[in-house]
């Protein structure tokens, strides 16, 4: 439709006398906008170029997140919880990110997002301090041995059993999980 996606699930599926399709779920890098897509072997898409630049993240207001560009703190932007998606919960005041400029190669794009932050991605890993931690139960096996903690950011996630409040610990942001800790208390 003329403005970039990102291709977020993708599976092929084989179809009957040998035919394949390819069922995705798109993001829309300009709106946030999710949809379902389905593609078969003739069809023809033209890749964008995107751009990235160092970005720090400032604060929300009203639902509006609150950048500045990495090399010059005055020049700010704003962008939506839609266009950031899902790695929203892990963003705290401060924290360095890519913005992610779309460029579009050819005039049929029109000038909606042309050279404009669109959206932004967040370091696969980072490192967030745990805010609240409940005891871990020695004994308690229910659970595999993992309990759910609060981040700094307000997020809630599952680790071991030996965290305690104020370690800081390391999370992979594309899967929302605990990977290890970095500090102590």
């Amino acid at each position: 439709n003329n403005q970039p996606h990102e291709i977020i699930e993708a599976s092929s599926m084989f179809k009957a006398r040998g035919h394949s399709v390819l069922q995705t779920k798109l993001k829309n890098l300009i709106t946030g906008e999710v949809i379902s897509k389905t593609f078969h072997p003739s069809d023809n898409l033209e890749e964008t170029e995107i751009t990235k630049i160092t970005a720090k993240f400032i604060y929300v207001h009203r639902n509006k997140f609150i950048f500045s560009k990495g090399d010059n703190p005055s020049e700010r932007f704003e962008l939506s919880k839609e266009q950031i998606g899902s790695v929203i919960r892990f963003l705290k005041p401060d924290q360095v990110v890519a913005g992610i400029i779309f460029k579009p190669s050819h005039q049929k794009f029109g000038s909606e997002g042309k050279n404009k932050i669109i959206s932004i991605s967040l370091p696969i890993k980072i490192q967030l301090k745990v805010k609240e931690a409940p005891p871990g139960v020695k004994g308690d096996r229910t659970q595999g041995g993992t309990k759910t903690v609060v981040l700094e950011t307000g997020t809630e996630i599952n680790v071991p059993l030996f965290i305690k409040e104020g370690d800081i610990i390391e999370i992979n942001t594309e899967k929302g999980e605990y990977v290890r800790r970095i500090e102590k208390k």
